[in-house]
């Protein structure tokens, strides 16, 4: 066995760390649904897949990884929202928008994830016809990410997850 080889075999998690790993992720995206079908919203699914993005082995990695997805979406939302009641919605908008984007995170001193992920706030408000008013669906996009953080930072409080990691 090479030395990358025993390297590998030391880190791959064991068929327990697996299953608890699997379960574990379950039950946060059953509960993340869950939470945002009790507040009606409308796109339920982004609390999951917000779920899984956040969650972590550590607290201090889910937060750090929480504070610039919480961010980003809150500011992306929050432009997508001005621009779509204010301005409108065409291609040359949103690049314009993704580009004052890029600046307000510099100003707020977010790092680029935050801006990732507000690129994508800012797209499904401005973008994703809807017949709703960009405000409202601003405000459900950024409710959704935010109780999926909730859900993966409670998580993992309470079942924390074991160093294994994969």
């Amino acid at each position: 066995m090479t030395e990358h080889t025993m390297s590998k075999a030391v880190n791959m998690p064991n068929a327990k760390q697996i299953v608890m790993h699997s379960l574990r992720t379950a039950v946060a995206v059953v509960a993340s649904v869950l939470v945002a079908r009790l507040f009606s919203l409308p796109e339920t699914y982004w609390a999951p897949i917000t779920t899984i993005v956040i969650t972590q082995s550590s607290l201090g990695a889910a937060l750090a990884v929480s504070k610039e997805r919480l961010l980003g979406t809150g500011l992306g939302a929050a432009l997508g929202a001005l621009v779509g009641t204010y301005v409108g919605s065409s291609l040359l908008v949103f690049g314009v928008s993704i580009f004052i984007l890029g600046l307000l995170r510099t100003v707020v001193r977010a790092d680029r994830s935050a801006y990732r992920f507000g690129g994508i706030g800012l797209a499904i408000v401005v973008l994703v016809p809807s017949p709703r008013p960009p405000w409202r669906v601003a405000f459900d996009r950024f409710t959704e990410v935010a109780i999926g953080i909730a859900v993966a930072l409670l998580l993992t409080v309470l079942w924390p997850e074991g160093e294994e990691r994969n």
